[in-house]
């Protein structure tokens, strides 16, 4: 037990140091405050840790740093003290660690060369740089070598090697010739990764004396040229007619012509190869093959996809690019060359390595005397970093000791620190390819709070807006932030607030009512401070009126209208763009107050119109376009010519286009002779073309149209051409959508849609209507029918699937030979009921029901699912028994269970299952009998408080009208409330479930209490209603005070008021009638009394507690107001000592603690507060 204890503390005191690491302070970067917070030695600038120096010039190594006091600094060479005093070439610049060494005063580069690492140091600690290695560059020449010329047959492969000298950093390769112009590269010819040149084949064209590599070191801006290579590429014709005249007419001879060859792998060789890159770094891959015709590269990766996104192809796709490669890039890719001889392939592979990076990097910490706080430093790499921690460049082992520290691995624990403990703390995580060094302070500060936003800073914020009010602190330990709102406001708080965690108050959604003063108070325990800023929220601008679309026709005038709504204190600017630039410089544009009006509008003028509204806190704009065009005028002179049986030509004369081109003709005809009058669409044209050939159909008296479009819109139709008569045909085309369902379980309906008048191609339209059993060696059985749309086969088996075909045909002749589809013959009702029919009732208001699914063939139709026929026979709370309704739940498909939800607890059910098909159901299952088990009752019906007397109520109530369940017992809840609403202690009785009700006895007189009300059963309690009641009051006492109530001096005084009563109302009667204006209702309305209650006529008690909803205050007359807020009246403390010990006085809605806040309670809260009734003789007796 000991040990499981000491366990949980351990975890208890890491949690602790976790978060007080999170609430860690940052120091602002305020320049006053900076000046006075002592603070440790942070590493601002310093060099890379690979520093490549160009010799030539003076190195500078940078080391700069920030601190209170200012700190010292110091460097270190190789490990040990660099003495700078001593070497006149080195020199550190004032107030600063950065050293200047000199050398193009007569020093060498190659002197300086080593690890070099800067301190900066104060009295609250040392940090230190990273080691910083400097390496001069370097240039060298190209040895000096013979090369001899390339002599290279046609189609035959080459490398010219580059081999440029090893610098520091490595150059940059490219070729070019002696024109200085780079040589051009292909598929075929390319320069690889290491730099040399590379042909896959090589060509006549390649013949040239200067193949010159060129090699670029950045660093010293120096080119390096490597001497000319030759490259001579004998063609086989030219090496034929060299043999030839080499030889006499009797010799045989003749070189080998131009072969192609399959591809084979220049780079890299051999069918395998690694590769090992960093993470976070590219990786580039490359394979060059040599082959005729030129090989094409393809890359994949084996077991995976190339990342996407990431991936890219350069070099003609030899070169495989991967940019910001991570340990999910390891693997096998392999690379294919491939031309029509075949392929060639080469598997490179691929290990990620990774330097340490961070996870999470030591952060500083600003501590207060005494706090805790943790040191974290977690890094990955791959292998995994070791790591180190260091205290002021110092070997944590070795440094001196600080009580309050301790190091577990990763992580620095601090305990009850003292100024003392203040340092800088390296953290060093290394493997073999790389470091990281992060340094990071403790500094142990004790200040009060400080405020560093401006007092009374004004923040002006449109309504509907964020407003972001801010409140800059310091302080050590972290202050606590509080806002206020008002002079005597609350603490805000609440979801229409957001704390950030700089002190800066958010208001999401700024309104009207957010107007007002904001303090906002910052408290540690050495002191508090507070600040107050005003919040002033302006009405939005709004353009009321947009510019609307315009299209005028030329010479015409139009009108843009910019009516804004702005708020009273803001002034706006109206100015009007076209086209995103100024209006043009032209009389024509006339800017008025809320418009733009241009007179005698021409086409130049097109263009979209911008209104835009600046004032000093919002923007709006809105745009409207103007186009100068009109609809085109009709065409007109419609002409037929060239008619043939299927086909006539249609010419017209285009109308006025109206300044917007045509852009088309729509082409429409008529049908004289099937539907006179009735207009369709036949076809269209570009708006060049102004002649078309249509197509016809057999048996149509055509007249066509024509309309033009624009970009504006459809001209009206030209004039009718004349008519033209085709001759008849047979027709072209089959009825659509046919169909075969059964309307009986003995027949066919088949239905199709009829062909149109136009569509029949000659008189005498009919349908050829055939069918034969499907998967049954039947002829087909055909009739005839009129232009009908269904025919009926009677006789049929039930549901058994049928080929059908309808064919049109006409006194000429029959349509093509229709597509055959599939139908089904009439359905009947299934003969099966499901078998197996199980219940599993998982609670007291839901069951999962399975069943065994019926055989298709019994379905005799389309299954379209199970129905579940389920009702309650009798609830067991209960011996009544209601009209029996039945429920159904249908589940579609061959589903073979289902769930049946919203039953009632405790009672006992029936249900069976039945399959449906497009006809019915079938038979039902046998009925299954099943259970719900007990649930939570409702509340009881109803809660009635009478006969209250001085020390006693009586309580009825009804029974609930859902018991679900057997009812064990009820159980009543009360307390008293007293007359600021405070509830005072809580007592519980339990009540046997017979019982109807209750008289509660030894009651205080002229009390309030509230009853808190619900029944059980044994699955636990039902919700509860709520009632409150009042004792009478004690007849001794009331006598009194009807006795004070009834002295001469109270008549006397109650005379006074009433006489000062008639006189103000007179004088109010007087200025009225002379036009004055006295707002009296007005005032009394402001003023009404919060105190007064309304008193029930039935038993005299107060107005009493609505259960009705959970958030409706107690009584009418609760004193608290209705935002929650506590109004002080006669107080001068400021909010910061009115707020003092907020979290002893406040609740968290700000209310103060103990408080009655009108809500209703869903757990009755317990106090031990005294309870007075109010009256109104106790409000008189206390005004004397």
């Amino acid at each position: 037990m000991t040990k499981k204890k000491s366990i949980s503390a351990s975890k208890a005191s890491l949690v602790l140091f976790l978060c007080q690491m999170i609430s860690a302070l940052d120091v602002p970067l305020d320049s006053k405050l900076l000046e006075e917070l002592s603070q440790p030695p942070t590493i601002t600038q310093q060099s890379p840790k690979d520093y490549i120096v160009d010799p030539r010039e003076n190195i500078v190594i940078q080391c700069e740093a920030k601190g209170k006091p200012p700190p010292s600094f110091s460097w270190t060479r190789n490990g040990t003290h660099f003495d700078i005093d001593k070497d006149a070439q080195v020199t550190m610049k004032p107030n600063s660690g950065t050293l200047v060494i000199n050398i193009m005063n007569g020093g060498k580069a190659e002197a300086y060369e080593g690890v070099y690492q800067c301190t900066a140091r104060n009295e609250r600690g040392a940090a230190i740089s990273n080691n910083i290695v400097i390496r001069p560059s370097r240039s060298p020449l190209w040895t000096k070598e013979k090369l001899e010329p390339n002599q290279v047959r046609e189609g035959d492969s080459l490398v010219l090697h580059c081999r440029p000298p090893v610098g520091l950093p490595p150059p940059i390769i490219f070729w070019m010739d002696n024109a200085f112009q780079r040589l051009p590269q292909s598929e075929r010819v390319s320069q690889g990764l290491n730099g040399d040149l590379y042909f896959s084949n090589v060509q006549p064209e390649d013949t040239r004396e200067d193949y010159i590599c060129y090699a670029r070191f950045n660093h010293t801006q120096t080119i390096q040229q490597k001497q000319p290579i030759s490259v001579k590429v004998f063609s086989m014709d030219s090496l034929n007619d060299t043999i030839a005249a080499n030889l006499s007419d009797t010799d045989v001879y003749g070189a080998r012509p131009v072969t192609e060859r399959q591809p084979v792998l220049l780079t890299p060789t051999g069918s395998t190869s690694t590769k090992v890159e960093l993470r976070g770094n590219v990786l580039l891959l490359e394979c060059i093959a040599a082959g005729l015709p030129t090989p094409v590269i393809r890359w994949i990766k084996e077991g995976g996809e190339l990342p996407a996104n990431r991936t890219f192809f350069e070099n003609f796709k030899k070169t495989l690019k991967i940019i910001d490669v991570s340990e999910a890039d390891s693997g096998n890719y392999k690379c294919i060359a491939r031309n029509i001889l075949g392929s060639a392939h080469h598997v490179i592979s691929v290990t990620v390595k990774a330097a340490p990076y961070w996870i999470t990097a030591p952060r500083n910490l600003v501590l207060s005397p005494g706090e805790d706080g943790t040191l974290i430093c977690r890094a990955n790499g791959n292998p995994k970093p070791s790591i180190s921690w260091l205290a002021n460049g110092v070997p944590i082992a070795i440094a001196p000791e600080d009580p309050s520290r301790k190091v577990d691995g990763d992580t620095i624990i601090f305990s009850h620190v003292q100024e003392r403990s203040s340092a800088v703390y390296q953290c060093n995580a290394s493997n073999e390819y790389g470091y990281l060094l992060a340094n990071a302070f403790v500094n142990v500060l004790a200040e009060p709070p400080r405020i560093l936003t401006p007092a009374n800073k004004l923040y002006q914020v449109i309504a509907d807006s964020p407003a972001l009010l801010d409140c800059a602190y310091f302080g050590s330990p972290k202050p606590e932030i509080e806002w206020f709102k008002g002079v005597k406001g609350s603490i805000l708080h609440g979801s229409e607030y957001i704390f950030h965690d700089n002190g800066t108050l958010e208001i999401p959604v700024a309104q009207k009512d957010s107007t007002g003063a904001y303090t906002c108070v910052a408290r540690n325990k050495l002191g508090k401070i507070q600040n107050e800023v005003q919040l002033e929220i302006k009405d939005p601008t709004v353009i009321i009126k947009q510019p609307e679309y315009k299209v005028i026709q030329r010479y015409g005038q139009v009108s843009f209208e910019c009516i804004i709504k702005h708020d009273s204190t803001l002034l706006p600017t109206v100015i009007w763009l076209k086209d995103n630039d100024e209006l043009p410089d032209d009389e024509r544009f006339l800017v008025g107050k809320d418009n733009l009006t241009i007179m005698n509008v021409t086409d130049k003028d097109d263009g979209t119109y911008t209104c835009i509204v600046n004032t000093t806190l919002d923007s709006v704009s809105a745009s409207a376009v103007l186009t100068v065009v009109a609809r085109p005028n009709p065409p007109f002179d419609l002409e037929l010519t060239g008619q043939l049986e299927r086909s006539v030509e249609l010419s017209w004369i285009p109308g006025d286009e109206n300044n917007s081109p045509i852009t088309n003709f729509v082409i429409e005809y008529e049908d004289g002779l099937h539907e006179p009058g009735l207009w369709h669409y036949q076809t269209e044209v570009p708006g060049t073309q102004t002649t078309v050939q249509l197509k016809l159909s057999p048996y149509v008296n055509y007249s066509f149209r024509v309309i033009a479009v624009n970009e504006i819109g459809r001209s009206q139709p030209s004039e009718p051409s004349e008519q033209y008569l085709t001759k008849s045909a047979n027709p072209d085309e089959n009825p659509s959508n046919v169909q075969g369902i059964g309307s009986e379980p003995d027949n066919l309906v088949i239905t199709w849609e009829s062909l149109k008048g136009f569509q029949s191609n000659g008189p005498g339209l009919q349908y050829k209507v055939s069918w034969r059993q499907k998967d049954v060696d039947d002829e087909w059985t055909s009739v005839i029918v009129a232009n009908v749309s269904k025919y009926i086969v009677s006789g049929t088996p039930t549901f058994v699937p049928y080929e059908i075909k309808v064919q049109a045909l006409n006194d000429l002749g029959y349509a093509p030979e229709p597509s055959e589809v599939i139908g089904h013959s009439g359905e009947d009702l299934p003969m099966v009921a499901p078998g197996n029919v199980q219940v599993h009732v998982i609670n007291s208001t839901l069951a999962k029901v399975h069943w065994d699914p019926v055989p298709l063939k019994t379905v005799r139709g389309h299954l379209q699912g199970y129905k579940v026929y389920y009702w309650k026979v009798q609830s067991l709370s209960r011996r009544s028994r209601r009209h029996v309704e039945k429920k159904i739940l249908t589940f579609k498909g061959n589903k073979t269970f289902g769930m049946l939800p919203g039953l009632e607890p405790y009672s006992t059910y029936k249900l069976n299952v039945r399959v449906a098909n497009g006809k019915g159901e079938g038979p039902a299952s046998p009925d299954k009998v099943f259970r719900t088990p007990e649930g939570v009752p409702s509340s009881p019906s109803f809660l009635k408080i009478t006969n209250p007397t001085l020390d006693s109520l009586t309580l009825e109530w009804g029974s609930p009208t859902h018991p679900n369940g057997v009812l064990t017992s009820y159980i009543l809840k009360f307390q008293p409330i007293n007359n600021t609403h405070e509830l005072g202690p809580l007592v519980e009785i339990r009540i046997p479930a017979n019982e109807s009700s209750l008289i509660l006895k030894n009651l205080n007189y002229s009390t309030r209490y509230k009853f808190y009300f619900n029944a059980q059963t044994s699955v636990g309690s039902g919700n509860q209603i709520t009632e409150e009641a009042v004792t009478i009051m004690d007849e001794a006492m009331a006598s009194r005070q009807v006795d004070i109530a009834t002295q001469g001096w109270f008549i006397g005084l109650m005379c006074a008021v009433a006489l000062l009563i008639l006189i103000l109302l007179i004088v109010c009667f007087i200025r009225r009638n002379k036009g004055g204006k006295y707002p009296v209702k007005e005032k009394e309305d402001a003023h009404a009394d919060p105190e007064i209650q309304p008193m029930k006529e039935d038993d005299g008690t107060f107005g009493e507690y609505s259960d009705a909803e959970d958030h409706k205050p107690l009584k009418k007359g609760s004193r608290t107001p209705s935002d929650r807020t506590v109004k002080k009246e006669d107080s001068d403390d400021s909010l910061v000592d009115y707020g003092e010990g907020v979290n002893g006085q406040f609740n968290e809605d700000g209310s103060f603690i103990g408080q009655y806040s009108g809500k209703k309670e869903k757990e009755p809260a317990e106090g031990n507060e005294s309870s007075e009734a109010p009256s109104p003789v106790n409000a008189m007796n206390s005004f004397v």
